[in-house]
Formats: structure tokens, C-alpha cells, sequence
């Protein structure tokens, strides 16, 4: 898999890899925990974690820009690991939150998140454009001993991002489990026993707005408790939350490391401003004409891109969504916590991405190469899969809404864990066409001078598309559940069709 890529590929995607670990530990957890810890409805918390998700790629903008302007990527990427360990300390604090203090510990914990998502901007995207520089002197390498060399230099590029996305999804995988893990282990050191419809409930019972789901929390409450305890529902919650709490303090634990691996293999990382100042002084008035129309196409080549990236992130990281909601409500969740079934996407990037590669090798072998354009196309083919599977599956079961299930739904009717199993399949096949491609993509397109801009604006893309992920709780909580499916189905579809048509114009600029 390794074979014949750049040197720093894999200590860069090592240092990525930390980075990724810490971040999911949190991310996994954070939309539940937000209503668990502060009784949120999942519409309030659903428009948090969008608004944080897609800072986290705004920001990126931003963070391609300082790189850019101070020729500074390597500095650039190490203050944003410090950064983001300052706002998972802060987030590890473990504060009960009370009708006393909400009005100033929910800024608190946004401050927090919003700390994370600065310095994930100041990370991610230029250590994205390390990775495609390392792919651009190699390719220039190569040149030297012919075009045939050239010509494997380049298929190279798509695969190295592949492997990247492989350390990636390799935190991503372990990361689900912490909390969980932590929390139950918390509960049941003090008395408790974990279910994951018992917050919202406690917090109804402290605010006396049980209702009609009074028989429910005394239910619940009831089979919550170890030793005969009498159960407390601020008790519970504070347990609850704490467990969490402990597990960012693992996220700062992993930002340090990756800071360490960075640091330990900085010297042999290219620097893309550099190789920049020292060519652009060589270009003629004519080169530099002739480069400008060049560089026009190619920008809007990447527009068109980023505009079907939008689309694709607002229906994939419904995982973390109306997905995770979901696995909370609809799915059998008495030996599994909800969160944990987010570790199925990384699970399948792993087990997927050489089989994929190897695929795309064989293809390319044959001289039957299939565009990164084309690939993505796919892509959205794929990620409509997952939700036509789903929308067939919730109508022939006939689901109401998230709400109107959670008040009347019972055991008996939940889905099995096999639903989620092939949701997530169709997704991550659907993620391996597109995400480590359009990162490929990016690199080939964008101009020298102004690589991590680009890469930043593939992350801005992505932010716009977590901007509008939090319609998804609102559909899945208003209407019966297949018709949430319905619209996500509909729009990979639309997006597909986009792709398609604009396909041979696409490769003809990326040539």
C-alpha cells in the first residue's frame, strides 16, 4: 500500500491520525451530550453542533489564509494543535449544569468548542496542503525519467490521499468507544446503570414536565438503580455528564501526541509558500499571462466541485445528526450505546479503502483510469443508496416521527442493528469516492501560491454543508421518518446528476 509515495506521507497521516482520534472521542458523543447535559431539545443541540461543525471548515478558510500570508504552514499547524488542547481541557471540566449557572456554563462549553474549531482550522487544511506539496515534488521528481514515470507519479496521488484518509478513520474508529465506555463505567461505580432515554426524561422530572411520561421515568428510573438505591434524578444526570467529561481529557492527551509526531518528523515535511517565492520570481510577462487563464479555469473547475461538496456533507454527516438520533430511537440500543455505532463509518473506511485502491489500480493498470470527477459522481450515486434503503425500510415499517415514537414507540418495534450495519456500508463506500478524492481533486487544481487557500475552500464547502445539517433532527422529529430519508435520497441524486454533466468539462481542466 505504501509503496512508491513520498517520504512523510505516513508521518504526516500518523500526526493526523492523533489529531482525528481526539477529535471523534468528542464528536461522537456531542449532540447527546449537549441534551443530557443541559436538557436541549435535539433541534437546539442539532443547531449547535452544525453551527461548531461548520466553523471547524470556515475556519480552515482562515487557516489556509494566515499559512498563505506568512509562508508559515509547519508554525501554522503547531499552534492549532495547542489550541484545540486548550478547548478540550476546558470542555473537560466537569461543571453539573443547573438552573443556576446554565446562563453562563452553556457559553462555556460553546467557548470551548469554539477554541476546537479554530484550531482544527489552523491544522487541517494546511497539513492537507503539506500532503498534496509532497505529491507535487515527487510528480516533478519523477518527470525527470520520462513521461511514462510521470504518468504513475500521478496515479499515485489519488491513493496517497487514500491511505491518508486510512489513519484517519483509524482514530475515528477507537474514538466512539471512550465515552461510552467511561461513562457506563462511571454510572455503575455509582450506583447507576446506563440508558440512553433516561436524561431527557430526568430533566422533565426536575422540572415537573413529566406529563404523560411519568409511568415511563418511574419505569426506567427504577430499573437505572444498583442496590436498591433510590434514584435521583440529578444524581443521574450529574454521573451521567461526568463520565463524558472525563473522556475529553483523552482528546488532549491525543493532541499532544500528534503535536510530538509532527514536531519529531517537521524537517522532512515540503513547504508549499517556499517552493512558491522561489518560482514565481522565474516567470516571464508572457508565462505569467498565459498561467493567469490557466489558473481562472481551474478555479472554477474547483467552484463546481465545491458546490456538489455541499450537498454531500450536508447528507453524510447526518451520522452525527438525524443518524445518531435515530440509532437512539429506532434501534435496539439496550447492549449498545448509541454513540458507539458512529465506529461502523471508520470501521468500513478501514476494511474498504485497500479493496477500493485495489480496484482503481487494476482499472488503472488497464488503461481504463476513472476520473476523480467520475469518482465522485459515484459517490453521490452511492450516498443515495444509503438513504433509499432507509426509506424504504422506515415506510414498510411504518415509523412516525422521532417525537411521536419516543412517546408511544416501545421495545417490540425498534429495528435491528443490521439496519444501521448497511446505512453505514452504502455511506462509507459513498465517503471513500468523494471525501479523500475531492482532497486529491483540490490538489491537482489549485494554484501553487495558493494551496492552502484551496484546501480551505473545500473545507469551507464542507462547512456550508454543516451549516444545514441540523434539518435533518427537524425533518426527523416533524414528519414520519421516511420522508427525512426522502429528501437526503433526493438530493445525492439531483447532485449525481450535476456531476454527471459537467464530468468531461472537468477532466478536460484537470489534464
Amino acid at each position: 500500500m505504501f509503496k512508491s509515495h513520498p517520504k512523510g506521507l505516513i508521518a504526516a497521516a500518523l500526526s493526523n491520525m492523533g489529531e482525528r482520534f481526539g477529535y471523534y472521542i468528542m464528536n461522537a458523543v456531542l449532540l447527546l451530550f449537549l441534551c443530557s447535559k443541559f436538557g436541549l431539545s435535539d433541534g437546539t443541540s442539532g443547531l449547535i453542533y452544525s453551527i461548531f461543525y461548520a466553523a471547524i471548515y470556515v475556519l480552515s478558510l482562515v487557516g489556509g489564509i494566515i499559512a498563505d500570508r506568512t509562508q508559515n504552514y509547519k508554525g501554522t499547524i503547531q499552534k492549532g494543535l495547542i489550541v484545540m488542547a486548550l478547548g478540550y481541557v476546558l470542555l473537560a471540566i466537569p461543571i453539573t449544569s443547573t438552573d443556576a449557572n446554565i446562563s453562563w456554563l452553556l457559553p462555556f462549553t460553546c467557548l470551548a468548542l469554539a477554541l476546537i474549531a479554530f484550531g482544527n482550522g489552523l491544522f487541517k487544511g494546511n497539513l492537507q496542503a503539506i500532503v498534496g506539496q509532497m505529491y507535487d515534488n515527487f510528480e516533478a521528481e519523477e518527470a525527470k525519467k520520462g513521461e511514462e514515470a510521470l504518468r504513475i507519479a500521478k496515479s499515485k496521488r489519488d491513493s496517497g490521499f487514500q491511505i491518508f484518509y486510512v489513519f484517519i478513520n483509524i482514530g475515528g474508529l477507537i474514538a466512539p468507544f471512550i465515552a461510552p465506555s467511561l461513562r457506563s463505567w462511571w454510572l455503575k461505580t455509582n450506583g447507576f446503570i446506563y440508558n440512553a432515554n433516561l436524561p431527557e426524561l430526568c430533566h422533565k422530572a426536575i422540572h415537573n414536565t413529566l406529563g404523560d411520561n411519568a409511568a415511563r421515568y418511574t419505569e426506567l428510573s427504577q430499573a437505572a438503580t444498583l442496590n436498591g438505591n433510590t434514584f435521583d434524578p440529578q444524581s443521574y444526570l450529574e454521573v451521567f455528564n461526568q463520565g463524558v467529561h472525563f473522556s475529553f481529557w483523552a482528546s488532549v492527551a491525543a493532541m499532544l501526541i500528534s503535536l510530538i509526531i509532527f514536531l519529531y518528523n517537521k524537517k522532512i515535511f515540503p513547504t508549499p509558500a517556499k517552493k512558491t517565492a522561489t518560482e514565481s520570481v522565474n516567470y516571464t510577462a508572457e508565462e505569467k499571462q498565459a498561467m493567469a487563464k490557466e489558473i481562472k479555469q481551474r478555479m472554477y473547475a474547483l467552484f463546481a466541485v465545491l458546490g456538489i461538496a455541499i450537498f454531500f456533507w450536508f447528507s453524510f454527516h447526518q451520522n452525527g445528526q438525524s443518524l445518531s438520533v435515530f440509532a437512539r430511537d429506532f434501534v435496539k440500543t439496550d447492549t449498545i450505546a448509541p454513540e458507539i455505532w458512529q465506529a461502523v463509518n471508520p470501521f468500513f473506511v478501514i476494511v474498504l479503502t485497500p479493496i477500493i485502491m485495489a480496484i482503481f489500480s487494476a482499472l488503472s493498470r488497464k488503461g481504463k483510469d476513472i476520473s476523480t470527477p467520475r469518482k465522485i459522481a459515484y459517490g453521490m450515486a452511492i450516498a443515495g443508496c444509503a438513504y433509499l434503503f432507509l426509506t424504504i425500510f422506515s415506510y414498510v415499517q411504518g415509523y412516525p416521527s422521532g417525537t411521536e415514537f419516543r412517546a408511544t414507540g416501545n421495545e417490540a418495534d425498534k429495528a435491528g442493528w443490521w439496519v444501521l450495519i448497511v446505512t453505514y456500508f452504502f455511506l462509507t463506500v459513498a465517503e471513500l469516492f468523494i471525501s479523500p478524492l475531492g482532497l486529491s481533486f483540490v490538489s491537482k487544481v489549485a494554484p501553487k501560491h495558493l494551496l492552502g487557500l484551496c484546501q480551505g475552500l473545500w473545507l469551507g464547502a464542507t462547512a456550508v454543508g454543516n451549516l444545514l445539517i441540523w434539518i435533518g433532527p427537524v425533518m426527523y422529529n416533524a414528519w414520519p421518518i421516511w420522508k427525512c430519508w426522502t429528501v437526503f435520497l433526493a438530493v445525492c441524486l439531483i447532485s449525481m446528476g450535476v456531476m454527471l454533466g459537467m464530468v468531461k468539462w472537468l477532466e478536460r481542466v484537470t489534464k
